[in-house]
């Protein structure tokens, strides 16, 4: 591993971070001599960031922990036009409407990472549809188009696996990477950022960034990258048969959060509590050393560490309490998921396959059907294999109806 001299690289190449760099000596004697400033990107295509986005926002974190100042750019602009990079087909537009209300809702989860106010190395926070709406096209292209190469932009990883695949790229995503690469040269001019941070399918838009502003401002900029995280058994992260693991409590709640890390598989146990934990690498390195019985410990620590950065730590901790009294003591807590349901819907029989699809352990009623005959299903822990099953108000008990599909996903219905 590259030895470094500034506390922000040498933090984030022992803890995995690290992917590409377009100059590490310079971006670490940068670093090292004072402060920096450095910014991620983020569109607003969903009311929530989910825990694909985790590792970009502890980047920034991190960043601000050595001392040096982070900017988070909220894409309100780069979001009327979508990103090309990782998808197969063009991503679905939003209204403005749309893209205004997912902008406000997921604001609020970097200030769970990131300190803001106005001291030296406080965040920013910044929307790039203040300089990107007001373009003037033609100006644009006369000034900046220039400066881009259409063989180059056509090399692109982003582009070319769309190509490759004959899949449609439209204009509107092939001016993706221009107007990203002008936000970077934009930040420099407002705030003297000096930094790019993003996935490594990002590599393309933050080089053609870093070469605008040389070319237009003869300054130097850096670019930084991190792997795009999945599984040990090649999993996407973020993803699971349930759908995304949203950073927002009002998509995923504080117990299936808690759950999603609980679950780790045992070989991703060390390097997840390195890069979503600020546990010391010692005692990273005792609990990556567990095994057997004693590596559900280890997991139980990732869960309520990575929990608590999200969420609070007393938050985390009752999530805790609540597996534990649910799958140690055999109770119900009443901290498991709830939905409400109308109590006459018991007063005639609810089928079990609807209520599974009610609470969200299945997605139809064939999935539930398979779920209940592959012997997954319980009601109030009591084993289910009969689909003909109806609710009914004897089956509430203090006040709900536990459905649970397989050993660790619980719901409870209260009517």
């Amino acid at each position: 591993m590259t030895e470094y001299k500034s506390e922000f690289l040498s933090s984030l190449a022992a803890r995995g971070f690290i992917a590409q760099c377009t100059d590490e000596t310079g971006l670490d004697a940068a670093a090292n001599d004072g402060m920096i400033t450095g910014y991620i990107g983020y569109d607003c295509t969903a009311p929530s960031l989910h825990v694909g986005n985790l590792i970009s926002i502890l980047m920034l974190r991190r960043l601000q922990m050595a001392g040096h100042r982070p900017i988070v750019v909220i894409g309100g602009g780069t979001t009327k036009v979508g990103d090309p990079s990782g998808k197969d087909d063009s991503r679905q537009l939003l209204s403005q409407e749309q893209i205004d209300a997912n902008k406000q809702t997921i604001k609020a989860t970097f200030e769970r990472f990131l300190s803001f106010g106005d001291g030296p190395n406080d965040a920013i926070l910044v929307d790039n549809d203040d300089w990107l709406s007001g373009l003037n096209y033609i100006e644009f292209l006369r000034d900046y188009g220039r400066h881009f190469s259409i063989n180059r932009m056509l090399g692109f990883e982003s582009v070319k696996l769309r190509l490759d695949r004959e899949q449609p790229l439209s204009f509107l995503e092939f001016n993706y990477m221009i107007l990203q690469a002008y936000d970077f040269l934009e930040l420099n001019r407002r705030y003297g950022c000096s930094l790019q941070m993003g996935g490594s399918d990002q590599w393309g838009n933050i080089v053609n960034g870093i070469e605008l502003t040389r070319r237009c401002d003869q300054k130097s900029v850096f670019g930084l990258t991190t792997n795009l995280l999945t599984t040990s058994s090649g999993a996407k992260m973020g993803k699971t048969a349930q759908g995304a693991v949203w950073l927002n409590e009002d998509m995923l709640s504080v117990y299936d959060y808690w759950q999603f890390w609980r679950n780790t598989e045992d070989a991703d146990i060390g390097r997840f509590l390195r890069l979503f934990t600020e546990l010391p690498m010692d005692e990273i390195a005792r609990l990556e050393a567990l095994d057997g019985a004693e590596l559900n410990d280890a997991k139980k620590i990732l869960a309520t560490q990575a929990t608590a950065m999200c969420h609070g730590l007393e938050a985390a901790q009752k999530a805790e309490a609540t597996a534990r009294e649910t799958f140690e003591g055999g109770g119900t807590s009443e901290d498991l998921p709830s939905i409400s349901i109308d109590g006459a819907r018991l007063t005639n029989g609810l089928g079990l396959l609807e209520a599974f699809v009610i609470a969200g352990l299945a997605k139809t009623n064939s999935e539930a059907r398979r779920l209940v005959q592959g012997g997954g299903a319980r009601l109030n822990d009591a084993p289910q294999n009969d689909i003909g099953v109806s609710l009914t108000q004897a089956d509430v008990v203090n006040g709900a109806i536990k459905l649970s599909a397989g050993k660790k996903r619980h719901v409870l219905l209260r009517p």
